[in-house]
């Protein structure tokens, strides 16, 4: 084992620092101005993403005290067949902005629940760009304002800034949700117009919100991610007056360009994914964007793609006036577990060996929090390189090392033996140590292999796109995580499909039952203080009725939707496939609160007020990855009148 000291791992172009504030009150970290606290403005509260608001109206003391305010029903599950909400709802100035499980961008009033307008991108003649992008999901919009505060009486113009799936950015009159002409074609800027490949028939388009830097937009994208040809998974940025693009960061660079020589035997071309799928992250005082990044096409075989391969996998801090990458850090090489950043990093100010530093957090798929500097992307803590197995799939050369922070520890689960095989019952065990026997496993990094190989933390992380939340006031980050195994199974492609390899499928392990194969927890929600490295506490998140009615304890449960944290001392998180939402003690981790929802809450809850009372929201539309009922509600819960 090899330690790479903080020093030598700066992977950097040095900027001038500008010291950043904390979160909390009436300011956020990264912003110019000032914000609202009873505002919700970005998905992720401020820019930067820390999901923190300063409201503490609703507390410790009174959160079991809470009710249903008032409820939204988009009416989609009249006429069409249920899909997940995912979205975080915006609130400007007593105004929410939805998007639902179809994409339509709805305002409500955000202290009643009525309806002021729609807007239907696939309605009134518009057509889709292309195939929609990981289902046609969307997590939420974007805000931006022309003055920050009103002079002389005078607003300016007010956008709400959406993106679809299929590959189209709208920029809507956030009074009255009509197109402004003036954005790309009457209001609709196609993004694959400006592209050098022809994607048309590829799956391309954001699925995660846009982010706003000053007055540019800019995007990640979902795309495929193979075995067959994929879509180029660059980050974008556009005038978000006219839709012009301004400029595009290339995750898989050209020759000349940084990071090209870790693409061997030019594999780099036509290369697809390498995606920022889960957002963007904004500090608007350094002018730069901040991104994590996906694995590159194919996601299970490398073969083709020997070598590190930049910048699939990376933690990216991009200047956003030029596109310019400032620094860089790659969390995994040469990717075959489809283990992507699946989430923006959280910009954070920390106080690390006696000096305050604005930093970034990084949480991954792999269980893991990776701190950088935010000016220079040096480590605040070291970073090993620990070996790992090898594959022997004929023409693979997985790499031998991968980095890992010496601190925090790992919040999810990092190996699969017999040691840790569930224990909910002996028939569930033998049943499981059977396939066990039958597939390679063990630690995290094992290769994707011909015979079967246990994926650890499985495919949906370790952390998801629920990502993390931070409050200021403690350096404490909160993550949701599941430990749920998957199955990798490679076989030969069939001659003439283009590729040589293939795979069985995205299979859960499970045992007979359908519960997962592991020993619980399935589902966890850690608390870690980024001064220390350290956790704090980390408790079972989730709770399936039919187990806890045979006496087993508390198992968890696979969970999509992150948390948020309150100056209350809260920590809200829908998520869990018991459809409940759950306000946690941020100090203990106690659990303080939990409602039953109509349906699954799988997406992240926002907190705002209206004329001096507070409210607390989640969408709960079910169905989605764990394959719940279906719902088209937003639910907004506050302390009785």
């Amino acid at each position: 084992m090899v330690r790479i000291t903080c020093r030598l791992l700066s992977l950097m172009v040095l900027a001038t620092h500008v010291p950043g504030g904390v979160a909390g009150g009436q300011t956020v970290v990264g912003e110019r101005d000032t914000v609202s606290v009873n505002d919700w403005r970005c998905v992720g509260q401020d820019r930067g993403c820390q999901r923190y608001s300063g409201l503490a109206q609703i507390h410790r003391d009174n959160v079991s005290q809470l009710r249903v305010a008032w409820t939204y029903h988009t009416g989609e599950l009249k006429d069409r067949p249920g899909k997940t909400i995912e979205c975080t709802p915006l609130v400007i100035e007593g105004t929410m902005y939805i998007t639902t499980a179809y994409s339509k961008v709805v305002a409500l009033n955000a202290a009643t629940g009525e309806e002021l307008w729609q807007f239907d991108p696939f309605g009134d003649g518009q057509k889709a760009a292309g195939p929609l992008a990981s289902g046609g999901v969307n997590r939420g919009l974007a805000y931006w304002s022309e003055n920050r505060e009103e002079k002389n009486g005078e607003r300016g113009q007010r956008r709400i800034i959406h993106g679809t799936a299929d590959g189209r950015l709208f920029s809507l009159d956030a009074d009255t949700g009509k197109l402004d002409p003036k954005f790309g074609q009457q209001g609709v800027k196609d993004l694959r117009e400006d592209l050098e490949q022809d994607i048309g028939a590829l799956s391309y388009g954001p699925t995660s919100a846009p982010a706003i830097c000053r007055d540019r937009i800019v995007i990640g994208v979902s795309c495929g991610e193979g075995p067959g040809v994929a879509a180029p998974g660059d980050i974008r940025a556009f005038d978000v007056r006219t839709g012009k693009q301004l400029w595009s960061f290339r995750t898989v660079p050209r020759p000349g360009e940084f990071g090209n020589d870790t693409w061997q035997d030019d594999s780099w071309r036509n290369r697809g994914a390498a995606n920022a799928w889960g957002g963007v992250s904004v500090d608007e005082v350094r002018d730069a964007v901040y991104v994590g990044t996906g694995s590159a096409a194919f996601d299970f075989y490398g073969g083709d793609r020997k070598g590190a391969n930049l910048f699939a996998n990376c933690t990216i801090a991009i200047d956003a006036a030029t596109g310019k990458r400032k620094w860089h850090f790659q969390t995994l090489r040469h990717d075959l577990w489809d283990h992507d950043l699946p989430i923006y990093p959280n910009l954070v100010t920390v106080n690390h060996n006696g000096r305050r530093i604005d930093a970034v957090a990084q949480v991954t798929k792999t269980g893991f929090v990776y701190l950088f500097d935010r000016d220079v992307g040096t480590p605040l803590f070291d970073i090993e390189e620990r070996k790992v197995p090898r594959s022997d799939v004929p023409g693979e050369e997985s790499s031998p090392t991968q980095p890992i922070p010496v601190k925090p520890p790992p919040f999810a689960v990092q190996n699969m033996n017999a040691d840790n095989v569930t224990n909910i019952s002996p028939q569930s065990r033998e049943f499981v140590l059977e396939i066990l026997r039958q597939l390679r496993s063990g630690v995290a990094f094992t290769p994707p292999s011909l015979q079967g190989t246990v994926v650890v933390p499985g495919f949906h992380g370790g952390a998801t796109w629920s990502g993390a939340s931070f409050d200021p006031t403690t350096s404490t980050l909160f993550v949701n995580s599941n430990n749920v195994p998957n199955i990798i199974t490679l076989e030969k492609a069939k001659p003439g499909a283009g590729f040589d390899y293939t795979h069985k499928g995205y299979i859960r392990f499970l045992d007979e039952d359908g519960y997962p194969a592991i020993k619980p927890p399935w589902g966890q929600l850690t608390a870690i203080n980024l001064d220390r490295g350290e956790i704090v506490w980390q408790m079972t998140l989730g709770e399936i009725p039919e187990l806890t009615a045979r006496g087993i304890p508390q198992t968890g449960t696979e969970n999509f939707g992150g948390t948020i944290v309150t100056a209350g001392g809260l920590v809200f998180i829908g998520g869990t496939k018991d459809e409940r939402f759950h306000a946690f003690d941020k100090d203990s981790g106690e659990l303080l609160w939990q409602a039953q929802l109509p349906a699954g809450g799988y997406a992240t809850p926002c907190t705002y007020a209206v004329n001096g009372r507070q409210f607390v929201v989640i969408a709960a539309g079910g169905a989605g990855k764990l394959g719940t009922k279906a719902g088209d509600a937003f639910v907004a819960y506050a302390l009785p009148e």
